[in-house]
């Protein structure tokens, strides 16, 4: 924990991008292999759960410190963060263990098993043997609150200069379901031969801003393009199944069941990149008319009627099992060298009140 604490401290310290890399590739360096594992999984959103009541916390806390419950919450007011707060009030180590980020991660899943008086021995027992910002890190991980100042691109980015691997690579097998229990950094980060995931997505490619809009060539050649008020999403047909992922790494095939056709239509190794959207009689719907869908755990007859979707696909990632992406981008640098304005070419596929627009050529920052 020592080690991963002191990686927070320096991220939380620091605004500059080479700074925090710098302690990202460091503690890749010097950490096991299962620590470097979860610090991954934490950093791309793949936290353990809370284990233990908000309430029974702040009660232990003032009880083990000695202060009032209204002291209490008059510091919390100050500080802003319960964790941190519960971290400053509690009295010095008795102890100090020098245990690893995985052991204090399997001993927070452990406090579900207890009783409320074990969960109370244990936690205790816990704060007095972790620094002042070990206890920080501990307590928002038990409460299933940690962030860390740093992006996922950026620790891609750190964890290649690690591993000597590509960065593109490494998204790429990020993605999907994974948790460090049931895998190793090993078989998930440098194995070549890795077992096959049917629904594994590829990483979203989001837009950025540019210094120099000239830096993509000729404005004559540019193509504007409309900007879809749908939900982004990736359409996947792989061995007869389909696989429909929201660009916040969440499978949500069965929220619409409209998709279910392109599992017929679309040869098997397929992958379109596109924009979920509320769609009826040739036109978009606004996007509250899409929202009605989000969150509910099932989708009736009724609401598929009031509010239907179709897929607005962007892009082809992948076409019979291959990646395509580089294929995606040489087209479209070469578009960006011809002489003259580039017209994409689309297809429009309609069938089951499916409706599938389709064109090529805008990937990886390009514009055609």
């Amino acid at each position: 924990m020592k080690l991963f604490a002191e990686l927070f401290t320096r991220l939380d310290q620091t605004t500059k991008t080479l700074a925090k890399l710098d302690a990202l590739l460091e503690y890749f360096e010097k950490a096991p292999d299962k620590d470097k594992l979860w610090a991954i999984a934490i950093l791309s959103h793949r936290r353990p759960k809370r284990a233990v009541n908000i309430n029974y916390i702040k009660e232990w806390a003032c009880e083990l410190s000695g202060l009032p419950y209204w002291l209490f919450e008059e510091s919390y007011h100050v500080a802003g963060d319960l964790g941190e707060t519960i971290a400053l009030i509690l009295p010095d180590p008795e102890t100090r263990t020098d245990h690893s980020l995985t052991y204090w991660i399997d001993f927070i899943s452990s406090l579900a098993d207890l009783d409320e008086a074990g969960r109370k021995e244990q936690l205790t027992q816990a704060w007095l043997s972790l620094s002042t910002t070990e206890r920080f890190v501990f307590n928002k991980l038990m409460m299933g609150a940690f962030r860390m100042g740093v992006s996922q691109k950026l620790m891609v980015r750190a964890l290649s200069m690690h591993t000597g691997i590509e960065e593109n690579i490494l998204a790429h097998r990020l993605m999907g379901h994974w948790w460090p229990d049931y895998t190793t950094f090993e078989e998930l980060i440098l194995s070549e031969e890795k077992a096959e995931d049917d629904s594994r997505p590829y990483p979203f490619y989001l837009a950025y801003a540019l210094d120099d809009p000239h830096e993509i060539g000729d404005p004559d050649h540019w193509m504007a393009e409309r900007k879809w008020d749908g939900i982004r999403g990736q359409v996947i047909v792989r061995n007869d199944k389909l696989y429909v992922w929201s660009r916040g790494e969440e499978l949500v095939t069965d929220k619409y069941p409209e998709y279910e056709i392109f599992r017929d239509q679309l040869p098997n190794g397929t992958v379109l990149d596109g924009e979920i959207l509320p769609f009826k009689d040739e036109q978009p719907l606004p996007f509250n008319v899409l929202q009605t869908r989000i969150g509910r755990k099932n989708v009736t007859p009724a609401i598929l009627k009031k509010a239907p979707v179709a897929f607005i696909a962007y892009d082809l990632l992948e076409w019979e099992g291959e990646d395509v992406r580089q294929w995606q981008k040489a087209r479209a640098i070469g578009a960006n060298n011809s002489r003259g304005p580039y017209r994409r070419r689309f297809a429009h596929f309609r069938a089951g009140g499916v409706c599938y627009l389709g064109g090529a050529g805008r990937r990886a920052g390009y514009v055609t």
